[in-house]
Parts: C-alpha cells; sequence; structure tokens
C-alpha cells in the first residue's frame, strides 16, 4: 500500500514527511486554489520537501491540445517523479496515451465508474484515482467500485494501478486496503487519525506509570548502568 498526501499546504506536508513513509503528495486544482498562492510557488515548494517521492498535478486545459500544453509545462517547470492528472473527459482520453509517448507518468482522476477507470487503464495511464466518498454520496458505494477496479485490472492483465481519493474517515481508508487498492491518497486529518489511537496512548501511560514506580523517573534505556 502507498501512502500520499492530498494536500498542497507546505506545513502539513513537511510535518507528515517528518514522520510517515510517504509516497508522495497529490494536488488538484481546488486544493492548490486553497492555499492562494503561486500556482508553480506551491508545487516547487512541495518538490523541495518531498524531494524524489511521487508528485501529482493536475492540468486545467480542456482540449487534448491544451491539456498537452499543460503537462509540457508542469514537466518543464516541476519535473522529478512527476505524475500528469488528467481527468477522464472525452479531451482527457485522447491525450493520456499521448502523453505516455511523449515519456510522461499519468493518473487518470475524477473517476466514478469501473468502465472509466478500465477505458484510462487501457490508454496506458499509469494510475486511476476513483472518489470514494464522492461515490457514497451519490449512493455508489465507493469500496465496491474500488473493488471491482481492481478486480478488472487483475482479470484483464493492466498494468495501471488504483489511487483511491476523497476520503472522509478512516475506515474507508480500511476497507479500500482490504478491495485490492494498491495506493491512496488523504488528507492531513485523515492520516494522523490513521496512526493514532486512545487506547495506544492509555497503553504508554501505563507502561510509564508502572517503570516509574520501580526505577524513578528515567526514562531513557541507554541512561541507565
Amino acid at each position: 500500500m502507498l501512502y500520499l498526501l492530498d494536500t498542497a499546504n507546505v506545513g502539513e506536508i513537511e510535518k507528515a514527511a517528518e514522520v510517515f513513509p510517504l509516497a508522495g503528495v497529490t494536488t488538484n486544482p481546488s486544493i492548490i486554489a486553497q492555499e492562494k498562492r503561486n500556482f508553480f510557488s506551491i508545487l516547487k515548494e512541495i518538490r523541495a520537501i518531498i524531494g524524489d517521492r511521487m508528485l501529482h498535478a493536475q492540468v486545467l486545459g480542456e482540449s487534448c491540445d491544451e491539456i498537452i500544453r499543460d503537462a509540457e509545462t508542469l514537466q518543464e517547470k516541476i519535473g522529478g517523479n512527476l505524475y500528469i492528472k488528467v481527468p477522464v473527459s472525452i479531451e482527457g482520453y485522447k491525450a493520456m496515451p499521448k502523453l505516455k509517448q511523449l515519456g510522461m507518468k499519468v493518473t487518470a482522476t475524477a473517476i466514478y465508474t469501473p468502465g472509466q477507470a478500465l477505458l484510462a487503464a487501457q490508454a496506458g495511464v499509469d494510475f486511476t484515482a476513483p472518489y470514494l466518498n464522492r461515490i457514497d454520496n451519490i449512493s455508489g458505494m465507493g469500496v465496491t467500485v474500488v473493488q471491482m477496479i481492481t478486480t478488472l485490472f487483475r482479470l484483464h492483465n493492466m498494468s495501471a494501478r488504483v489511487l483511491a481519493a476523497s476520503f472522509k474517515n478512516v475506515q474507508q481508508v480500511n476497507d479500500v486496503s482490504l478491495a485490492g487498492c494498491q495506493a491512496i491518497t488523504i488528507s492531513p486529518d485523515i492520516l494522523w487519525h490513521l496512526a493514532e489511537h486512545p487506547l495506544t496512548d492509555m497503553s504508554i501511560e501505563q507502561f510509564n506509570r508502572d517503570w516509574t514506580g520501580v526505577y524513578g523517573a528515567q526514562k531513557c534505556i541507554y541512561n541507565l548502568d
């Protein structure tokens, strides 16, 4: 399982990257716009933090030619281990194989059905990004859609991987992990919730009480005689 952080907030990325084995960062126009700063400055700062880990950045162009020009600009200005996010529109499908022919890595995004994902995989993309919670919001059973996509890829021997997106809680993350999803991208808030549990904190507190009751306040083993 690959864990990516779905944010453009460089402070949150820096904080999480110090703790967790992140595979990279994903962004989209809405996430970037929340920062209210220069688009390329944000992406360059993210690249500086994560190094050569994956960075997924989305095109804004709507026609095939515009998508390709946007992708070339991103490749030129940001570079590194960059994945061009392309929505699964008609023009997006046209652009995907062309971008691959240009040697770019591609993530098909805004996916709501297994058919959309399979078409994108046939076009040669590296990742497909189904929107789990948004599917749930239209009574579409997001986890089932992710499971169907992973099954289709396995049955048809597709090299594309599933990068599930749009999560609202930790249980959804657990469910898609069990469904065979290869990668997820989640908000910083969900990432921290995934790692933490109040009973873990209680256990640590109990360890400390038991230790200090016998050995005192010294908590570092390497300082013991």
